[in-house]
């Protein structure tokens, strides 16, 4: 632990652009866990006689159409945003990386077989076919989190094959198999570790795609639904007042959705870094 710490340290340090990315991430994490606490006004309390107001001292982001403070849905937004990115990614990276990883190593029919599949989801539009999977179960969170994890299951899928596959005949995977390593076990214990540094780029992109795919499901009316702090939700809300002036209905959100996906785009390269053994000599 207390290397990995070192290393850690070493990495945010070497490159500002990461150190930033990490500052934003852990800013974002912070608004997840305690920001429902913390915020200065209930979120679902709506109040007629304070509605669009612009940002002011009291309200710093403004207040919407019935009263409800920006600023405070916009932080417990963060919390629901994230946990649907989370969880989609984690599906689909367990998920497509170890089909990707068995296609690789053993090939035939099982690569076949995965190759197939993954091309079968690719040949759709993805926000396409998320639109589809989730109008067919239900737009609601648990859903949404499944059809975004479809989508970006092939990303996993086909990152850990060719990684796997290039490395099944390398030499310190001869050498463990003359030690008398099964199959298995070199894939997990030798193979597998050195796939990580590519796959944890993708997981970057793929949260802010994530957090953005929720987002666009939320603005067409197929994913969460209203009362519910949604920045997708909020967007869409604010969008027809902006004609009238009250820009900051969708601004804000906006904004907020930006900084989420700039922050994962960022921090690719730092997980990258983090991860890969190669660094850590």
């Amino acid at each position: 632990m207390r290397e990995f710490l070192k290393h850690l340290k070493y990495i945010l340090t070497e490159n500002p652009v990461t150190l930033f990315a990490g500052a934003l991430f852990v800013l974002l994490v912070l608004a997840a866990l305690f920001g429902p606490f913390l915020v200065p006004y209930d979120p679902m309390q709506s109040n007629s006689a304070l509605s669009l107001k612009p940002p002011s001292l009291d309200h710093w982001f403004g207040t919407d159409q019935l009263g409800r403070d920006v600023f405070s849905r916009i932080i417990v937004a963060t919390r629901l945003d994230l946990a649907i990115a989370v969880s989609a990614v984690a599906i689909s990276f367990v998920i497509g990386s170890l089909l990707g990883s068995l296609a690789g190593f053993y090939g035939g029919w099982a690569d076949r077989l995965v190759g197939r599949m993954t091309d079968t989801i690719m040949a759709f539009p993805l926000f396409v076919l998320a639109m589809g999977i989730v109008a067919a179960m239900g737009n609601t969170v648990e859903n949404i989190v499944y059809a975004t994890a479809i989508i970006n299951l092939p990303f996993y899928a086909r990152v850990s094959r060719t990684e796997v596959n290039i490395r099944r005949s390398a030499d310190f995977v001869l050498a463990a198999r003359l030690a008398g390593n099964s199959s298995l076990r070199l894939l997990a214990m030798h193979i597998y570790p050195n796939t990580l540094p590519p796959l944890m780029v993708q997981v970057s992109l793929n949260m802010g795609w994530a957090i953005l795919n929720a987002a666009g499901l939320s603005f067409i009316g197929l994913g969460v639904r209203p009362p519910t702090a949604e920045w997708g939700i909020m967007v869409a809300e604010g969008a027809g007042f902006i004609v009238s002036g009250e820009w900051w209905l969708a601004l804000f959100p906006g904004a907020a959705l930006m900084l989420a996906v700039f922050t994962f785009n960022l921090l690719g390269d730092g997980l990258r870094d983090l991860i890969d053994p190669r660094r850590r000599t």
